[in-house]
């Protein structure tokens, strides 16, 4: 008698203890969740570039810049959401689109989100398209050449709110990164330039 009951005993201490292990509590799932991080440039502009073939074939990008985010975050080289212009002048049209990887504030969603259909007559002020291909280096890349650049700069301002902007203007020959110390490009006062396609330092505005 005394043996079944130790029998038993063990089994009843090995079904709870299975029933425990293969029922993770709902706070243990919470921590196995991968948490939004920020992206770089090129992979938030190559999930755009998607979308906007798909509104227009002939669909050319004319800009991206970054988008920091209050809810998240932002990391050497890479945001929370970015935001891509691109035309068609087959069809004389622009269409921006952004790309989060949350929801927040500003009318910024999870994903792809394209903006309103607009019209457009061809290159005016200083951007104008440039080519997929010539996106060679990524932002965080372009981050990097620009802080060893600015050491004595990043030193002082290491609080600094940092962002981006690619464009192809008359400033440079080729599609440049300008990686942009500062609220905005109106209110910055220092911002460096790299080279899209081969990674060169181009230059220091200040």
């Amino acid at each position: 008698m005394l043996r079944y009951y130790h029998v038993s005993a063990i089994a009843v201490l090995l079904a709870l203890m299975a029933a425990c292990s293969s029922a993770p509590t709902s706070e243990s799932t919470k921590t196995l969740e991968k948490q939004p991080e920020p992206g770089t440039g090129r992979h938030a502009f190559q999930n755009m570039y998607l979308s906007a073939r798909a509104w227009a074939a002939d669909a050319q990008p004319l800009q991206l810049r970054s988008i920091n985010l209050q809810e998240l975050k932002p990391e050497k080289g890479k945001a929370g959401a970015w935001q891509a212009a691109f035309v068609s002048a087959q069809s004389a049209r622009a269409r921006s689109y952004t790309f989060s990887v949350l929801e927040a504030a500003g009318n910024l969603h999870q994903g792809v989100f394209a903006g309103p259909v607009e019209g457009w007559s061809g290159p005016s002020g200083q951007s104008r398209p440039f080519l997929i291909a010539a996106i060679k280096i990524d932002s965080d890349e372009a981050y990097e050449t620009a802080a060893k650049h600015s050491a004595e700069y990043v030193k002082k301002h290491a609080d600094s709110p940092i962002s981006f902007l690619l464009e192809q203007t008359n400033r440079y020959s080729d599609l440049a990164w300008r990686v942009i110390w500062g609220d905005s490009v109106s209110t910055s006062d220092y911002s460096v330039f790299v080279d899209a396609s081969t990674g060169a330092y181009l230059g220091t505005l200040h």
